[in-house]
């Protein structure tokens, strides 16, 4: 057999999307955008005609899939994280570009962090990063196994070490992977910039047929869903905040909660700004929020720092982290199974599915839509570049928001008199009462002031980087300015699916929802894994045989 032969074949480069060429759908695959308008509507006019039924069939869904398929999320989370850490060791793939070798970054390292984080995370920050350890500080593994006293001295790096575990590299390792298998197949293939090129080297050509559409239409599903849990923490954060700030109490229950009224003013102001943002594009609105939300951010911590007990805020930081990777290894294999007991055994199966596995759950539902952001906003990075500055560095600003922001709190009612004040509050509330508490009335109502602001350009960015990406899916990988009135709609059901889920069960009916959606999606990202390790093994071939390994657009 001659060289020629043997020599490596080019990979596919074109993959076909059928879209419409004229109409109201003109530029968009129809089976995939109706299919996803009919889904998400059906949910919503489901959860709003049939509460009950609504409730009890996803609460069905979601213990059954809490108990067959913990482990799963548990093994498939670790796996991206070997993933990940592996493409940056591996030098045929570190240096490889997202895009053509001659091409540069278009944003610069502030503004792409800045839209990563505020895309990615930085809405949960606001919430969790206060409210999370102070859970983990009560209860977690260790106190259930009698390792660690609750609300002790000896628990409060356990806090830390269970909340940088969910926020910290698991998380931002599933956002690389979905970004790094996108941002590769539609900017070195030239294919389209959507979910099911990046399993061509697995399937090739047959992605193209419409019974494929499937997997575009599972990762729409997935993103709306995922983004409706961050709102739903958000909006209620959101409402608490106006009615510290003065707006009004009517926005709030006697329970102290969002009342119906207080979540659709609350989504009305939210999903109209994000979809004026939406409207304007990457390059214009969403990078200027971004960069506005991270510079309030750092405001917001470097209150944290100055005026926190800083040596309990530093040890958290950098002792709970050292913890935290000291037990990586162990944390992400361990999967509790319970024994029926009522036990131990079963309260540490319970915990992890209320935790650890709902959290795999959320950012694998995330993972579409932050991935294909990340890939869009990405282009001309090398794979190691991208992987340091996707899992490393957001996991970080992570661990320096739980440890300031959540230590302080911690630190405050165990020795700084808060008396149950912030303990007490609502999880959205928590930041507002100890900020409240550490400044008085006057310098508390500023502050509440300050990080309603930076909530609200979280949620707008979170909200109008979904829709805009939701619309890149539909449109078949097209990047360019899609139709306004899919804009409009895709904002309109997103606020209509956190409305409906909230008003009809609550924050718990979101995360049942999300939960069940992530789950197909899970399966999708592993063979992206699988794709991406086959494709860069391939062009390590070609260029060893001096073939082309990055192939522009057709047309480009």
């Amino acid at each position: 057999m001659s060289n020629v032969n043997r020599r490596m074949r080019e990979p596919l480069r074109v993959l076909p999307i059928k879209t419409a060429e004229r109409g109201f759908y003109s530029g968009f695959n129809v089976d995939v955008t109706v299919t996803g308008k009919l889904a998400v509507g059906g949910l919503v006019l489901w959860a709003v005609a049939f509460p009950e039924n609504a409730g009890s069939v996803l609460a069905g869904f979601n213990s059954f899939i809490l108990s067959h398929f913990a482990s799963w999320y548990i093994y498939v989370m670790a796996a991206f994280v070997l993933v990940c850490i592996g493409l940056a060791l591996w030098p045929a793939a570190g240096r490889l570009k997202i895009g053509q070798d001659g091409d540069t970054p278009e944003f610069s390292n502030f503004s792409w962090f800045s839209m990563m984080f505020g895309a990615g995370i930085g809405v949960g920050m606001l919430t969790w990063a206060v409210a999370e350890p102070v859970y983990h500080f009560q209860n977690n593994p260790d106190v259930i196994q009698g390792l660690a006293t609750a609300a002790g001295a000896n628990n409060v790096l356990n806090a830390y070490k269970w909340s940088y575990l969910h926020w910290g590299f698991s998380a931002w390792a599933s956002y690389a992977i979905a970004g790094l298998a996108l941002g590769f197949f539609a900017y070195r293939r030239g294919l389209p910039l959507t979910i099911r090129s990046a399993l061509t080297p697995l399937f090739g050509s047959r992605l193209s047929g419409w019974t494929v559409h499937l997997i575009d239409i599972v990762a729409v599903i997935a993103t709306i869903l995922g983004v409706a849990q961050t709102l739903g923490f958000g909006v209620e954060q959101f409402v608490a905040g106006m009615a510290r700030i003065g707006i009004g109490g009517w926005l709030l229950t006697d329970e102290g909660t969002a009342s119906a009224t207080g979540i659709i003013v609350a989504l009305l102001i939210i999903m109209g700004a994000s979809t004026l943002s939406a409207l304007s594009g990457v390059g214009k609105g969403i990078k200027w929020l971004s960069n506005l939300n991270m510079g309030l951010s750092i405001f917001l911590l470097a209150f944290f720092l100055i005026f926190d007990a800083t040596g309990f805020g530093i040890r958290a930081l950098f002792v709970g982290l050292w913890d935290y990777v000291l037990a990586l290894p162990e944390l992400l294999f361990t999967v509790y199974r319970g024994d029926g007991s009522g036990g131990a055994a079963d309260k540490l199966e319970d915990w992890q599915g209320g935790w650890s596995v709902f959290y795999w759950a959320w950012w694998v539902a995330f993972a579409p839509f932050v991935g294909l952001f990340l890939a869009r906003i990405s282009r001309g990075r090398t794979i190691r570049e991208f992987v340091l500055g996707a899992v490393i560095a957001p996991a970080i600003m992570c661990f320096v928001w739980f440890a300031f922001a959540g230590g302080t709190a911690i630190d405050l009612e165990m020795t700084g008199g808060a008396n149950g004040v912030i303990f007490g509050a609502s999880d959205g509330d928590k930041i507002f009462a100890m900020t409240n508490f550490m400044l008085g009335d006057v310098l508390g109502w500023m502050m509440a002031v300050v990080i309603v602001v930076l909530l609200m350009t979280y949620l707008v960015t979170s909200a109008d980087s979904a829709v805009l990406i939701v619309n890149t899916i539909n449109a078949a990988g097209d990047e360019g300015p899609t139709a306004r009135p899919h804009i409009v709609f895709w904002g309109v059901a997103l606020g209509m699916v956190v409305a409906a889920l909230l008003l009809v069960g609550g924050l718990k009916a979101i995360q049942t929802a999300m939960v069940i959606g992530a789950l197909p999606f899970s399966l999708v990202m592993v063979l992206m894994c699988i794709a991406l390790i086959k494709a860069i093994l391939r062009d390590s071939i070609r260029a060893s045989q001096g073939g082309q390994t990055a192939f522009p657009e057709r047309g480009a």
